[in-house]
């Protein structure tokens, strides 16, 4: 599927078209880690969706765009969490960095969740892509020196 044809059948489906204007940016630079990110200007309510062309982590960018998406779509409740969290706890300080990374890894967890399901209901590639594990240590190698219970 055309990768823009994709992306305005997304728009729709989460119906984040009469809610912000966003614009799909193909990203060919080699300094462009992620496989996908956004440029928010939370006043206009305008976005883009900048995708990794020349050197993705994933194989699906169906996948990928419907991730970045519903980050947008739950853009307000991160920035609501992310506000909470500045304001009650000194950055820097253990208990600011539990509370941050916590949240980031719901905020993560749910998403990748949500995005595996709608793109089971609705995807055209429902092919989940494998990419991020490539780099990732074997089961084995993340007990490597630990010493084993009795």
């Amino acid at each position: 599927m055309d990768v823009n044809v994709c992306f305005e059948k997304w728009l729709n489906i989460l119906r984040i078209k009469n809610q912000w204007d966003v614009k799909l940016e193909m990203v060919s630079d080699p300094e462009f880690k992620k496989t996908g990110d956004f440029k928010i200007d939370c006043d206009d309510r305008k976005a883009i969706l900048l995708l990794n062309e020349r050197n993705p982590r994933q194989e699906n960018f169906e996948e990928v765009m419907v991730h970045e998406l519903l980050h947008l779509k739950l853009y307000p409740l991160d920035q609501i969490t992310e506000g909470l969290i500045y304001s009650n706890y000194e950055e820097g300080s253990k208990a600011f960095d539990f509370a941050y990374a916590q949240f980031m890894t719901s905020l993560e967890i749910t998403v990748e969740e949500l995005t595996k399901c709608f793109l089971m209901q609705y995807g055209d590639n429902k092919e989940l892509s494998y990419g991020r594990c490539k780099d990732m240590k074997s089961f084995d190698e993340l007990f490597d020196g630990l010493k084993p219970l009795k």
